[in-house]
């Protein structure tokens, strides 16, 4: 399957600035898109572990978890997740997060 100009260009950016957090999320979401799963739930996760964290990659990657069957580690994400967006002062993304993480407790 060859890749879109789209996902060719963020390639590219993504390769010529490597600590671009929003060039690594918009990749997730195309994998998302295009249902590969697994490679989107690994670059969300990967954004989680930056520093500062990507706080929406909390979120999108316990969605993707959910998705995938696998709740208990969707739950363990959305409580960092929760904890990193308290701590850059995100009140939206806690809010949605903490949200998602009522409904799988």
């Amino acid at each position: 399957m060859s890749r879109s100009p789209r996902r060719q260009r963020l390639e590219e950016l993504l390769a010529e600035n490597p600590d671009d957090p929003e060039l690594g999320y918009a990749l997730a979401m195309d994998d998302l898109v295009s249902g590969n799963l697994e490679a989107a739930l690994q670059r969300f996760l990967e954004l989680t572990t930056t520093s500062p964290p990507h706080v929406p990659s909390f979120l999108m990657a316990a969605q993707t978890l959910v998705k995938l069957n696998r709740s208990a580690q969707a739950i363990e994400v959305l409580r960092g997740g929760v904890r990193a967006a308290a701590e850059q002062g995100n009140l939206h993304a806690q809010s949605e997060m903490q949200s998602l993480l009522d409904q799988l407790l």
